[in-house]
């Protein structure tokens, strides 16, 4: 199977059968988004969502959190990983909004870069969750399903998946195919012990075809 044959059956399936595919976040506008996803960075969806309520009431936007103190904003963010970081990080963020852009969360992935806490992953979830722009953010997720599926080929690091990606999948499908990626990655082909077996699109992975087949053959 040619890649441009395998992207075609990866886009035909999940169009069919995962057409709204979104973030797990939960969130209100980008301000709460941009928070919950620097948050996210190695910790849970479902983590996150429990911290933020207590969050978003506490600081409701960017000008609230840019007067908060180190303090106030970790006691609220200990329980995900690094809370020390991200503190700093959030409180950084929001006075970077309020000073350079009137407290409104840009739109565009190199002026986000600009905000602490906020690399180019964040950025392109950021401008593809909420903006809507076609941009793919790599995650773990998104890296080894990729991989496995083979979508890319030998990709060393997250913008080399992100390129690969992006050869092939037309505008219009970047941004849910980002989430298609990393709901799979979440819920089927988990790290450890992907679950081929109930997996309804590996009659075209390369993994289960290289790895899988292949081994049962053999024996």
């Amino acid at each position: 199977m040619t890649k441009k044959e395998r992207f075609r059956q990866f886009i035909e399936y999940f169009s069919a059968n995962q057409p709204e595919a979104n973030t797990e976040l939960h969130y209100s506008d980008p301000y709460q988004l941009l928070v919950a996803v620097i948050l996210s960075a190695q910790c849970t969806d479902k983590r996150v969502n429990i911290i933020t309520p207590a969050f978003f009431s506490k600081f409701p936007n960017a000008a609230t959190l840019a007067k908060a103190n180190f303090d106030e904003v970790l006691s609220l963010v200990k329980s995900c990983s690094y809370p020390n970081n991200k503190s700093k990080h959030l409180i950084g963020m929001a006075q970077k909004l309020m000073s350079d852009f009137g407290g409104l969360v840009p739109s565009e992935i190199d002026e986000l870069q600009k905000l602490p806490g906020v690399g180019r992953k964040t950025a392109n979830v950021i401008a593809s969750v909420h903006f809507q722009k076609p941009a793919m953010a790599v995650d773990t997720h998104v890296f080894r399903v990729s991989a496995r599926l083979g979508l890319t080929t030998n990709a060393k690091n997250p913008l080399d998946t992100e390129q690969q990606l992006l050869k092939y999948i037309p505008q219009e499908f970047v941004s849910r195919a980002h989430h298609w990626l990393i709901l799979h990655g979440r819920y089927v082909c988990i790290a450890r012990k992907p679950k081929c077996s109930e997996c309804k699109i590996n009659y075209f992975c390369k993994y289960y075809q290289t790895k899988i087949l292949q081994k049962k053959e053999d024996s």
